[in-house]
């Protein structure tokens, strides 16, 4: 479905996420949004079929906890301030201010710095809530290129107040690109990655970069579509990268009947979303099955498992639970935490953005 993502608290990760976070045309916010483009992964709103997966015996995963994942201000981006429910960030050459649920304490900079700002999102302050933007100096386009560590992409102002990126994730894209290049390193043959909830594909396209062949999944016509386009811009046409629109559930159930096999997958699911069909997600209602095919998607040689969660009502430690009972008798080590954001300047405070549990493989 399309990503409404990334928050309110990670606590959660958005999706919609009290925790919040994401979309709108591309994703409907991580609740997200969007009408039927909700980023979708579920059931059919009517009755659905389940497979029937094996039960899971052995040992949990060794457990290592709460962690931590802090996204540091660089050239590409930076949270300048935040505060009153408010976040000042620079995204490239723009200063954007939107609001940020989690931000409870009082700003650091004066009015006059806030008001500096580019590109401001008026209208509801819920995550999943829809607005407009304004722009007090200057017409801006919808558009305008970005960059992340020398990958281009496009950003975009959608009207649930985000901008086609979710800057905390940079602390997964860095580890799977890593993890993904040793793996060729040592290995002879290619490695095989699943972005589930893929919105506009920059995880995806930092997996191939690193030379993985790549399966992007998301449920929202315009999210496929801008991740497309943020592939052109990349230079990354000729990598290997199947786009697909669909919902999750619906063709993760297929490749687990069909066989397939994947050695990384990533998911960062909505709270609450809708497939293109009219199937409906709830995430503490369907993240169990889910994670149970993901299970039975891994290949022999299973490097990493990412799961990040915005705007819900929980605890990492719910995740690495649920993680965990999931991939009992692999072995490896799950982390659990959550991705924080540290302001630049003196005294910086830490935003939480989302909640997420990792399982890696002993030999990653």
């Amino acid at each position: 479905m399309a990503r409404t993502r990334r928050p309110n608290h990670k606590t959660a990760t958005n999706p919609a996420r009290t925790v919040s976070r994401k979309h709108e045309a591309a994703r409907p916010e991580r609740a997200r949004p969007g009408g039927g483009e909700q980023r979708g992964a579920g059931r059919p709103a009517e009755v659905s079929t389940r497979l029937t997966l094996p039960e899971r015996v052995g040992a949990r995963p060794s457990e290592e906890g709460p962690l931590i994942l802090t996204v540091e201000p660089t050239e590409d981006y930076a949270l300048i301030d935040s505060g009153g429910g408010e976040k000042l960030e620079r995204y490239g050459p723009l200063l954007v201010r939107r609001p940020e649920n989690q931000a409870i304490w009082q700003p650091r900079m004066t009015p006059a710095d806030w008001q500096r700002a580019d590109a401001v999102f008026t209208g509801d302050i819920d995550e999943e809530g829809t607005g407009r933007w304004r722009f007090p100096h200057a017409p801006l386009g919808e558009t305008w290129p970005l960059v992340h560590d020398g990958l281009s992409y496009q950003g975009r102002f959608t009207s649930f107040r985000h901008v086609g990126v979710f800057p905390e994730q940079a602390a997964h894209w860095s580890y799977a690109e890593a993890a993904i290049r040793a793996a060729l390193d040592r290995r002879t043959g290619s490695v095989r990655v699943l972005n589930l909830f893929g919105y506009t594909g920059i995880a995806s396209l930092i997996a191939a970069r690193a030379g993985a062949e790549v399966t992007h999944v998301d449920a929202s016509k315009k999210a496929v579509g801008w991740a497309r386009e943020n592939q052109e811009m990349a230079g990354l046409g000729a990598s290997p990268i199947r786009w697909i629109c669909e919902d999750a559930i619906r063709y993760v159930e297929r490749e687990v009947k069909r066989g397939s096999r994947y050695d990384a997958i990533l998911l960062d699911p909505p709270k609450f979303g809708r497939g293109p069909k009219g199937e409906v997600w709830q995430l503490f209602d369907d993240l169990p099955y889910l994670l149970g095919l993901v299970r039975e998607l891994l290949s022999d040689r299973p490097l990493f498992v990412i799961l990040t969660a915005y705007s819900i009502r929980a605890s990492f430690y719910a995740l690495s639970a649920l993680m965990g009972e999931s991939f009992r008798g692999l072995g490896g080590t799950l982390q659990s935490g959550e991705l924080v954001i540290r302001e630049a300047g003196d005294e910086p405070r830490l935003l939480s953005t989302s909640l997420f549990s990792r399982w890696s493989a002993d030999h990653v």
